[in-house]
């Protein structure tokens, strides 16, 4: 029998005591939840604030060093010794913290009765007694919580357990396993993989796909986001084994996948499945008559002090803009924010799988002129890393592969029918591997000429013609002649209006007109004008490393602006846009006021007085304020800036390439850097003391 409905069967008043004295009473709490634990008088009662010895940065650092110094891949099999750092747990209370309350609490500031909650919390897990997903047994409270100081009904403590919102504690421990994890499973990851990962984002897609992707002629597209669902946890913790061994760590991720989570229905009730369907309609029915006789008026909340604020319009807007590669977020069970690194450990068997089809699939052609001997030389040029010579009676044979999260990109340079055997190979490993069998639905073959959209962007190519004559009429060729072709990465304006649509900026898709920025009915002139500056902002940083750049923020000021003059047309009484513009200039930066308030102060006055804020104009008002696309180089072998320091840190490790370095300065006639600073202290010694601080 479920939780939910002993509690229906028990008196009001029995379940209201035993909650709330469970709640206050932490050894009360500890001895109804677990059975076989020591009693209490052999429990050594520790000390939290003498547990903090170590810097948390620092001991995370040391493991990610450790990790890329091994050169061997072993699977590590002690990791419990790092559950067992209690600063590693402050450093995971800290950042949940953050996240719920959207403020970083400094580790001095931490009150004692939260640092012995945090020591419960981590001598559960290490003894386990740790249960995920148990709201009724908290070892540690969120700050938001309301301390229980009176009783509460039956039906409130029913919504607490039905509620859809993870337990606090949860996301300390899953902070903790992400601490690490992820240092564990990132050296082993490969270049080929960008989504959930540090240092990786879809603009390195983007700027991989321009500088890696020239010269293939079809594409293969797939999407695998149905392992996030539906994979196996045998296989999903087979892939884990083999980079952890620790039973401890494996238990703890095993038991957060495999414990069950209640979910909610639109009618804020669990659902038994042993419920008919006629029940449930006539269920559907009775609510949807109860909304219809609610009053439509409803009153706003007003937030307390300490109470987290909803994300600002802004960023509500641009997430919602997110492509159709990025909307699907891996969540397995109780993983929470640690479910997007295990969707990444399971596809690497098939970014491993994929590398080694690269290394077979290569054929080299001397009569190309790319390509000739390796499979890195050739296609990469530092200037213009998109050209691509079309000249040599033979074509190589090549093939290049790159995942963001759960889809894929196969450049194929060859006939269409290896990518067929291509997609064929790919189903198959699915099945063996994960046991999902994925139809031709999930794959996309498509030639270049006619353009793959990935992540809202569309790779196509343009023929480079260096000799164009034309007639006196400007309209015909007499002669044209090719030499190559051009990568070209351009970003889907359909898209980008179909994203406007949905969020009802636009209406219309061929010819969209703007509408009306209802949202923001409510707000000043000023707050708009700024949260639409950081919308357009973003907006141009996201199209960074499209060739239509300026088209395409363009084409967004341009519905930013129209939408906001529709709205302050209909505040402000002002009939039309063009009206709207006339007072407050194109950028609508001027303030608006109603025509009736003509009693009312100027607003320079006002502004002068610190009464109302400075307007700013909404940006990128002219298509010469748009910045150009960037074109800057993208290295070859490409790594973020946290794994370059760490491999410079380890080479510097190495007692023989110390020496041999150091004797290459020598031999040189350099000064070492911490020459350099004695030589400056001492001349601020001699010299500072005289006067004037030089010889």
């Amino acid at each position: 029998m479920s939780l939910t409905k002993i509690i229906k069967h028990l008196p009001c008043t029995f379940i209201i005591r035993a909650i709330t004295t469970i709640s206050q009473n932490p050894d009360l709490r500890d001895q109804t939840h677990q059975q076989n634990e020591p009693p209490p008088q052999q429990q050594q009662q520790q000390d939290p604030y003498s547990l903090m010895k170590e810097d948390p940065i620092q001991v995370c650092s040391e493991l990610w060093f450790r990790t890329f110094s091994s050169r061997i891949n072993k699977p590590f099999t002690n990791l419990t010794g790092f559950l067992k750092k209690f600063d590693l747990w402050v450093l995971a209370y800290q950042r949940s913290c953050a996240e719920e309350t959207g403020s970083f609490p400094q580790r001095n500031a931490i009150h004692s009765n939260v640092l012995s909650s945090l020591l419960s919390l981590q001598n559960a897990v290490l003894h386990g007694h740790f249960v995920w997903g148990m709201k009724t047994h908290l070892f540690i409270r969120s700050p938001n919580d309301k301390p229980i100081t009176r009783l509460f009904s039956r039906r409130k403590l029913q919504a607490m357990l039905q509620s859809d919102k993870p337990c606090f504690q949860d996301r300390i421990v899953q902070e903790v396993l992400l601490l690490i994890l992820e240092p564990v499973f990132e050296p082993r990851f490969s270049s080929k993989s960008h989504a959930f990962r540090p240092g990786r984002n879809a603009h390195t897609v983007i700027r991989s796909i321009r500088s890696n992707f020239a010269g293939y002629l079809w594409f293969l597209k797939g999407d695998f986001s149905e392992i996030y669902e539906h994979v196996g946890k045998d296989v999903l913790t087979n892939c884990l084994e083999k980079g952890v061994k620790d039973k401890k760590v494996l238990s703890l991720i095993k038991s957060a996948v495999t414990t069950p989570i209640r979910t909610r229905t639109k009618l804020n009730k669990e659902v038994d499945r042993t419920r008919t369907r006629p029940k449930l309609n006539q269920e559907v029915e009775r609510t949807n008559k109860e909304k219809k006789n609610k009053k439509k008026g409803t009153r706003r909340k007003i937030l307390n002090e300490d109470e987290p604020k909803p994300d600002p319009y802004w960023l509500r807007t641009f997430f919602d803009f997110a492509p159709r590669e990025a909307i699907k977020v891996p969540w397995y069970g109780h993983c929470g924010i640690l479910s997007p690194l295990l969707s990444n450990v399971c596809l690497d068997e098939l970014d491993t799988w994929m590398e080694g089809k690269l290394v077979k699939f290569f054929c080299p052609s001397k009569f190309d002129s790319i390509w000739k001997d390796t499979i890195d030389d050739g296609s990469h040029n530092p200037a213009w890393p998109e050209f691509v010579p079309s000249s040599g009676k033979e074509k190589t044979r090549k093939m290049d592969f790159i995942r963001y999260g759960g889809h894929f990109l196969v450049g194929i340079r060859g006939p269409r029918e290896d990518a067929v055997d291509l997609m064929k190979e790919l189903i198959e490993f699915c099945e063996a591997k994960y046991g999902l069998r994925l139809d031709s639905s999930n794959f996309e073959i498509e030639h270049i000429t006619r353009g793959i959209q990935f992540l809202d962007h569309i790779i196509c190519r343009r023929v480079i013609h260096p000799t164009l004559r034309y007639t006196s009429s400007g309209g015909k060729i007499v002669s044209q002649k090719k030499v190559g072709t051009l990568l070209s990465v351009t970003a889907s304006l359909q898209q980008c209006i179909y994203q406007f649509r949905r969020l009802k900026f636009v209406k219309g898709d061929r010819d969209p007109k703007p509408l009306p920025c209802t949202a923001m009915l409510y707000s000043s002139q000023a707050h708009t004008n700024s949260q639409m500056n950081k919308f357009l902002e973003t907006m141009a940083d996201w199209y960074r490393y499209a060739d239509n750049r300026k088209k395409m923020v363009g084409f967004c000021s341009y519905v930013i602006r129209s939408s906001l003059a529709k709205l302050y047309a209909a505040r402000y009484r002002l009939k039309s846009r063009a009206k709207v513009y006339k007072t407050a200039t194109r950028d609508l930066s001027r303030p608006l006021r109603e025509n009736n308030n003509n009693g009312a102060p100027e607003s320079s006055d006002l502004f002068r007085t610190g009464l109302v804020d400075a307007i700013s104009g909404i940006q990128f008002s002219h298509m010469s304020l748009i910045p150009s696309c960037d074109y800057t180089p993208f290295p070859k072998n490409w790594v973020p800036g946290h794994e370059r320091v760490l491999h410079e840190y380890t080479r510097l490790q190495d007692p023989k390439f110390f020496c041999k370095l150091h004797r290459s300065v020598k031999q040189e006639g350099l000064d070492l850097p911490q020459e350099e600073i004695s030589k400056i202290v001492w001349e601020f010694k001699t010299c500072g003391a005289r006067g004037g601080g030089s010889c």
